[in-house]
C-alpha cells in the first residue's frame, strides 16, 4: 500500500470557499454538478438541459458522440442559444470510452468551433490536447475554459505516477485536469483524494464503478471542480455515477465541506442499504456536519487502515464484515466481544483509535420490550418486561447470539432452538441457557406467555412461503419478532398475529440499532420520531 493511502488531510484552500444559496440554506463548497447530457437528436438534448436546470444543476455536459445526424455548425450554435445553464461540450472518441468513431480532424474541428460558438468548458483527452492547441493557434476565446481529460478503465496508478499524469496534463495547456480511474478496491479512492487536495490547479479527480462511488461525492470535500449527476438512474456516461437527485437531496452534497465528518455503512453488497437515507437525513435536522455514504468493502481491515483520518469518524458494519471487525478495533465493548460481533466503529477524535459496539442486541430488544409495553400496558418506569420471561431463540448464529446476550442481560430465562442441536448447545452453555432442536420446538410449551425470537433467514425473499415453526406451535407465546425484514410481514409474524400474539418487524430491530448507531456518532440523543417517519415509508 503506497504512502497516500493513509487518508490524510489537510484540505484546499479553494474547497473552503462558501457560496449563498437562494433558499437560506448555506452552501459549504464550491464543487460544481454537471449534469451528462446523452441523447441522438439536438431536440431530445434540448429537453433533457431544461430538465436539468429544473432538478438543480450548475451545468450541462453536451457529449456530442452521442447525436445522431450531426451538423456542427447548426446544431451547436442551437445548443449553445437554448441551454438554460453553461455548457461543457465534449465529443468522446472510442479510443477513450466514448461513441464517436470516425477521424480526428473534424472531431477536433467540432470542439474548436464550438469554443468559438460560446461553449464556457470544452473537454480535449490528453492523447490529442497538442493537436488541438495547434489547431487553435493560440486564438482561445478568453471565457472559454480547457478541461484536459485522462480516462483510466484499467485501474488507479500509484500516487506518484497520478502526480506525474497531472504534471503532463497542465503542460498540455489545460485550464483544468481531470483525470477519472477505475476502482478495483475502495481504499484507490483515497490516492485520488490525495492528488485533489493538493493540486495546484482546478481538478477534476473521479473514480469509476460501484467501489468508486464516494470519490463523486466527497470531491465536495477535498477541493474537486465538479462532479456528475445523472437525470436518472442507469442512464450513465460512466460507470458508477449517482442521479442529480441523490446527489442534493440523499447526499446533502451542497452541506459538504472540508471539515464535513464522514460516515458510512461498510458492506458487501451493500447498495441497497437504507441507512444513508436514515443518517443523513437525521444529520440535516439536527444540523450535524456530517455525511453518511455506502461503503463497498472487500477487506475492511485495509478499508480501515486506509482512511485512517479523524475526519472518517464513525461507520455502520454490516453483512460479511462484522466478525472481521471485532478483530480490527483498538477496543470492543465486552458485549461485542461476547457475541463475538461489530456492527459500529467509532474513530475516537482525539487519537484516532477505534471502538467496536454491538448495537443488533439493543435494536432487538429494545423493540421487543416497546412491544412487550404496548401489549401489557406497561410504564417503561418499571423493570424490563422481559425479566422472568421464557426466551426461545431460534438460531445460533451472529444475530441469534446478539438476541440471546440481551435478553439474558434483561434477566430472561433464554432458550436456543437451532436445526443442528450442537450449535445450539454451544451458544446455551456460553450464556446459560438451554437447547434444543428446531424439530423439539414443535411441541415446546412449558408455559403460556412465551417470547420467540426467529434470528434465522427462513422466510426471507424470495422463499416468503417457509416458516421456521408451525402456526399450531405459536399459541404458546404472547409475542413473536422475526430479524428479517424482507418483506416486512413474514409468514412466521403473520400467523403469530392470527394466533394473537403481539408481533415485532425486523425493520423495528434496524431502527432500534440505528438509534445507538446515531447516538454514538453524534453523541446526540437519535430523532426517533423522524426515523419511524423516513422508515413507514417502505
Amino acid at each position: 500500500m503506497d504512502s497516500a493511502s493513509n487518508v490524510l488531510l489537510a484540505s484546499s484552500p479553494s474547497a473552503a470557499a462558501v457560496v449563498g444559496m437562494g433558499s437560506g440554506a448555506v452552501r459549504r463548497n464550491p464543487t460544481l454538478i454537471c449534469t451528462p447530457i446523452m441523447a441522438d437528436s439536438v431536440d431530445k438534448m434540448a429537453i433533457l438541459m431544461a430538465e436539468a436546470k429544473s432538478v438543480g444543476a450548475d451545468l450541462v455536459e453536451i457529449r456530442l458522440d452521442s447525436l445522431k445526424d450531426f451538423n456542427p455548425n447548426s446544431d451547436i450554435k442551437t445548443l449553445i442559444l437554448h441551454s438554460p445553464l453553461p455548457t461543457l461540450f465534449t465529443y468522446r472518441p472510442m479510443w477513450e470510452g466514448g461513441q464517436y468513431n470516425g477521424d480526428e480532424k473534424p472531431r477536433l474541428d467540432a470542439l474548436r468551433l464550438a469554443m468559438e460558438l460560446g461553449a464556457d468548458y470544452i473537454d480535449v483527452e490528453l492523447k490529442v490536447a497538442h493537436e488541438f492547441n495547434d489547431l487553435l493557434r493560440g486564438n482561445k476565446p478568453g471565457k472559454c475554459k480547457l478541461i484536459v481529460s485522462s480516462h483510466n478503465y484499467e485501474n488507479t496508478p500509484s500516487v506518484e505516477e497520478l502526480g506525474n499524469l497531472v504534471a503532463r496534463i497542465q503542460a498540455a495547456g489545460a485550464d483544468i485536469v481531470k483525470i477519472a480511474t477505475t476502482a478495483l478496491d475502495i481504499s484507490d479512492v483515497a490516492r485520488i483524494f490525495q492528488i485533489t487536495v493538493h493540486s495546484q490547479v482546478p481538478i477534476i479527480g473521479l473514480v469509476m464503478g460501484e467501489r468508486g462511488l464516494i470519490s463523486r461525492i466527497l470531491c465536495a470535500k477535498f477541493g474537486g471542480y465538479l462532479t456528475f449527476g445523472t437525470l436518472e438512474s442507469g442512464v450513465v456516461s460512466a460507470p458508477g455515477q449517482p442521479t442529480i437527485k441523490d446527489l442534493l437531496d440523499l447526499y446533502n452534497f451542497r452541506q459538504i465541506g472540508p471539515d464535513t465528518k464522514v460516515f458510512g455503512i461498510i458492506g458487501k453488497p451493500v447498495g441497497h442499504s437504507k441507512s444513508p437515507l436514515l443518517f443523513n437525513e437525521a444529520f440535516k435536522s439536527v444540523g450535524i456536519n456530517g455525511v453518511y455514504v455506502h461503503l463497498l468493502v472487500d477487506d475492511i481491515a485495509r478499508f480501515l487502515q486506509t482512511y485512517s483520518s479523524t475526519d472518517f469518524a464513525g461507520f455502520s458494519c454490516t453483512i460479511p464484515h462484522k466478525e472481521d471487525a471485532v478483530k480490527c478495533c483498538d477496543e470492543v465493548h465486552p458485549v461485542a466481544k461476547s457475541i463475538g460481533a461489530v456492527n459500529c466503529i467509532i474513530r475516537r477524535q482525539n487519537d484516532g483509535k477505534l471502538f467496536g459496539y454491538n448495537t443488533d442486541y439493543v435494536g432487538a430488544i429494545s423493540a421487543i420490550e416497546e412491544g412487550l409495553r404496548a401489549s401489557q400496558n406497561v410504564s417503561d418506569t418499571v423493570g424490563s418486561p422481559l425479566s422472568g420471561k421464557l426466551f426461545v431463540v431460534i438460531g445460533a448464529g451472529g444475530a441469534g447470539k446478539a438476541l440471546a446476550y440481551g435478553a439474558k442481560e434483561k434477566g430472561a430465562r433464554v432458550v436456543i432452538a437451532n436445526r443442528t442441536y450442537e450449535r445450539a448447545k454451544v451458544l446455551a452453555d456460553i450464556i446459560g441457557g438451554a437447547a434444543i432442536t428446531l424439530a423439539d420446538l414443535e411441541n415446546f410449551h412449558p408455559e403460556d406467555g412465551m417470547i420467540l425470537a426467529n434470528t434465522t433467514s427462513i422466510g426471507m425473499q424470495p422463499k416468503v412461503d417457509e416458516t421456521p415453526v408451525s402456526k399450531n406451535a405459536l399459541r404458546s407465546y404472547s409475542l413473536v419478532f422475526d430479524a428479517v425484514y424482507t418483506p416486512k410481514i413474514t409468514r412466521l409474524l403473520r400467523e403469530a398475529e392470527e394466533s394473537g400474539a403481539k408481533i415485532v418487524t425486523g425493520l423495528e430491530m434496524f431502527i432500534g440499532q440505528a438509534y445507538e448507531q446515531f447516538e454514538r456518532f453524534t453523541e446526540l440523543p437519535a430523532p426517533k420520531e423522524l426515523f419511524q417517519k423516513i422508515m413507514s415509508k417502505y
